[in-house]
This record gives C-alpha cells, structure tokens and sequence, in this order.
C-alpha cells in the first residue's frame, strides 16, 4: 500500500485496510504517537489504541466510510464522516455499529496523511 497524499482518500484507504484484516496495514495509518476516542472523553495510545482497533477488527465484519467534510489547514485535516460496520460476526451474531466519525489527520515529513485522533464517537454525548 502506498502513502495516502490526499487527506480526502484517508477514510476509504483506512476501509480497505480495516477490510483486510491485516492490523498492520492498519497501523500503517496512524503516526505513532496516536489515539484513538474508546468513549467520549476516554481515549487510548500505543499498545491501548492498537488493542482498541484490534477489537473491531476481531469482530470479521466490514466498515463502509463515507466521508462528509474534510477540512485542511497546512498540515493538519479533519476528517468528518459516517461509518457503518455491519455484518455477521465470528460467532454467528449480528454486528451493527454506526456513527459520525470526528478524526484528525497529520501530514508527515514524507509528505503522506496519517491519523493522529481516531474518535469514531465523534460528537455523541
């Protein structure tokens, strides 16, 4: 996977990589100081916000993203946009997560996006 040069495309490219399976594809996304929103107002790093990304990614159910607003000063964006993870689990279950994701993005030294708040809450309450 190449580096994301469009802060824009980082939702969708974030979808394929969740989509794959592959956590380190995922992890490929994030700076390594990220964090990511578990709840509002309770957020993990390091080896808590890889466990967190871990656990939806266990669930074996695909995420849908459409992004709403991306806004971009320098090197900073923020990315507003719907996700949908829905699907039967490993277990049989039916798995129905949705929301309005509220992240923030970076623009690196290498010139590629990457996350560095994951809050998938996003404004709920």
């Amino acid at each position: 996977m190449s580096g994301v040069t469009d802060p824009a495309t980082l939702p969708g490219v974030f979808a394929d990589a969740f989509n794959s399976g592959d956590p380190a594809a995922v992890e490929r996304l994030f700076e390594p100081g990220a964090v990511f929103v578990t709840e509002p107002g309770h957020l993990v790093s390091g080896a808590g916000r890889r466990q967190a990304t871990g656990d939806f990614l266990r669930l074996g159910v695909p995420i849908a993203i459409t992004l709403r607003h991306s806004y971009v000063s320098d090197d900073i964006a923020l990315l507003i946009g719907d996700f949908v993870i829905a699907g039967t689990g490993p277990g049989g279950d039916p798995v129905h997560i949705e929301g309005t994701a509220t992240d923030v993005a970076r623009r690196g030294a290498d010139g590629c996006w990457r996350y560095v708040i994951d809050n998938p809450p996003g404004t709920d309450r």
